[in-house]
């Protein structure tokens, strides 16, 4: 331990501490705008200075160590100036049109600003070209850009996949994609660059208008899936609770937008098990000429990933579409029958936790049912945030309405399917079942879940050995994947997803600058789960009567038609 005085107040702080992390641990606050723990602290924003007694020069707090007697003070009139200096600098290269942007009132700069007093605007004019990649699912606004150097480290170093760097020497400096565009790169628009700038330089596009007009639309039927991970955290942008906002609080929402017909993307979770489970069950009963590992297929930024980086095991991929793609499927071709409708009417629309989704419903070849796009919008769960304050409905005072049916029924199987190692665990209790003829107990995978970024389990299920692996972060991904490919491990089953924690860290979920929620948002889908009367994908009564009616069984003929893709139908920009 070291002593040290911090603003005349006497601390203790272990040695290689950060003067930042000792003053915060001490209840002392220091500004800061790059800063991201053990990912940005490069101190690029100059923000958190504080002036060291008998040192000329400030230093950065976020990566100073402090050593022993160290007199420090974090607002001297000294640090106080060139931190307004510093900040005046950085929004002169900034457009600070905030109303307009879809960061306002949730922006890093705007708080610090706002707290600083900086009451004039040093803004010029600036480019509007520099807004790029208006159609495709993650646009940049360069001129709101302040070079933070955030979405390069997180790309880098938690995602493994390098997209963003800097281009340019001196004023000429930006953040962008070398040698290409976003949209010709290899990016899986996992969206965590989205999450972790501290303002609105990277955002999802904008797909409220499209749908507002299809709900105004009076020849369009307007059908809306809720998936899983979005019931944990659709509350958080209007303070509410995670008890108190419920999914059937979220369903009365939707009804007051205007939607016609709300149901649950746990339905077609449910049903991805069955289709998924009795493949990889398929699968491993034939071992021998068969693809092992089974890898789950439901996350569009971990499809794109192995597409681009491991092409060469994309076979080894589950064909069954995800609960999304999925749902649309059966709206436009089921639910349509049983409505009597032309599914050309009908306008499915799906709210995910993730950016990736919008390119996934967008994919040529998913288009099975009709036509049409299975799917032909999916809004994140912020931009859903946009159209209940858009519809200026009051949330505090919903009141809780069921998911339509058929299609609103889902077990807690479903539900967890939002964490990482939730689909893994669910298709675990239903291979139990679909070999054994007999419930285990609806916890006894629970050795799949956590945070942690690679894990693996082992299960014996009727005298087979069935071994399981989970990762969540690409940059995990990419270790587990290497070591397969070196034939460092051997695997029958793995679930991999492309955002730290799974889809409840999803790149489309309310934005807390500095803080990762995914953990306590998992917590509540298995909170949801333990709480819920059916916790098997394969009693779903809603699963079996469509079966019975319509699909036969699982892996049917029609099931492949409708329920499975082939993920060389597509390309990703580079192959092309």
């Amino acid at each position: 331990m070291v002593k040290i005085t911090i603003n005349n107040k006497e601390i203790y702080a272990q040695e290689g501490t950060t003067i930042l992390e000792a003053a915060r641990a001490n209840g002392i606050n220091i500004p800061t705008l790059c800063y991201l723990k053990d990912i940005n602290e490069i101190g690029a924003c100059r923000m958190c200075l504080v002036e060291i007694e008998g040192e000329n020069r400030l230093a950065a707090s976020c990566n100073t160590p402090v050593e022993n007697g160290m007199v420090i003070y974090t607002h001297s009139k000294r640090v106080m100036n060139v931190r307004r200096i510093n900040l005046r600098y950085i929004m002169s290269q900034h457009d600070a049109r905030c109303p307009s942007c879809p960061r306002n009132n949730n922006c890093a700069l705007q708080e610090l600003s706002s707290r600083m007093n900086m009451r004039y605007s040093p803004y010029g004019e600036f480019d509007k070209r520099a807004i790029q990649h208006k159609d495709f699912p993650i646009v940049k606004n360069q001129n709101k850009c302040i070079k933070c150097m955030r979405c390069v480290n997180f790309c880098d170093k938690v995602q493994s996949m390098n997209i963003w760097d800097v281009i340019g020497t001196g004023g000429n400096t930006s953040v962008g994609v070398v040698g290409t565009t976003l949209d010709k790169s290899n990016c899986t628009l996992c969206g965590q660059c989205v999450t972790h700038c501290p303002v609105g330089a990277l955002y999802e596009r904008d797909d409220t208008i499209a749908v507002i007009e299809a709900l105004q639309d009076p020849d369009k039927i307007t059908v809306v899936q809720v998936a899983p991970a979005v019931r944990a955290a659709w509350g958080e942008t209007f303070g509410l609770s995670r008890e108190f906002a419920t999914a059937e609080r979220l369903v009365s929402a939707l009804k007051a937008v205007g939607f016609d017909y709300v149901f649950d993307t746990d339905f077609t979770a449910d049903l991805t098990i069955m289709e998924e489970g009795s493949e990889f069950i398929e699968r491993l009963t034939h071992r021998e000429e068969s693809k092992l590992p089974l890898f789950t297929s439901c996350c569009p930024g971990w499809v794109r990933f192995i597409k681009s980086q491991y092409p060469n095991m994309v076979d080894n991929l589950s064909t069954a579409k995800s609960p999304q793609q999925m749902f649309g499927a059966v709206v436009k071709s089921y639910y349509a029958e049983l409505l009597g409708v032309d599914p050309h009417k009908i306008c499915c629309v799906s709210i995910m936790p993730c950016t990736a989704k919008k390119h996934e419903c967008a994919i040529p070849n998913l288009n099975d049912a009709c036509g049409d796009p299975d799917v032909d919008f999916s809004l994140t769960t912020r931009e859903v945030d946009y159209l209940i304050n858009m519809f200026d409905i009051d949330v505090s005072t919903l009141y809780e309405q069921p998911f339509d049916q058929p299609l609103g029924l889902g077990t807690g199987a479903g539900v967890i399917f939002g964490a990482t190692g939730g689909v893994m665990e669910a298709a675990l209790r239903s291979a139990h079942f679909l070999v054994t003829g007999k419930n285990a107990d609806p916890d006894a995978f629970r050795q799949v879940r956590g945070m942690d970024g690679w894990r693996e389990a082992q299960f014996s299920i009727a005298g087979i050995t069935v071994r399981t692996a989970v990762a969540n972060g690409l940059g995990n991904a990419r270790k587990l994947m290497e070591a397969i490919r070196l034939g460092q491990v051997e695997y029958d089953f793995v679930e991999i997803m492309a955002c730290p924690g799974g889809c409840v860290g999803g790149g489309g979920q309310p934005i807390h600058d500095g803080c990762e929620f995914a953990e306590p948002r998992a917590n509540r889908l298995y909170d949801l789960d333990r709480s819920s009367k059916l916790r098997f994908s394969h009693e779903n009564p809603a699963v079996l009567k469509l079966y019975e009616d319509y699909m036969g069984k699982p892996l049917s003929e029609k099931s492949h038609h409708l329920l499975h893709t082939d993920h060389h139908g597509w390309k990703m920009p580079t192959e092309e």
